[in-house]
């Protein structure tokens, strides 16, 4: 998809449409719901859970630093 197309989507009302939808302001039908989503995932990346975990006593990430001297 060209920067042209990505320009267009995310300056379209996709984005404010779904969050009327979610609050209960505005009436879409499921089509035009997984058609909205999909054109943002062209747009917009999805956000994703990371879990890191350290290995410390209690998973604590443990961070050392070096200095070196010249």
């Amino acid at each position: 998809m060209g920067a042209e197309h990505r320009t267009k989507i995310g300056n379209s009302k996709i984005l404010k449409h779904l969050i009327e939808h979610a609050e209960g302001k505005r009436e879409m039908t499921g089509t035009q719901v997984t058609a909205g989503l999909g054109l943002l995932d062209r747009v917009m990346p999805k956000l994703a859970s990371h879990k890191i975990e350290g290995t410390g006593e209690n998973g604590e990430i443990i961070f050392q630093t070096i200095y070196e001297t010249k």
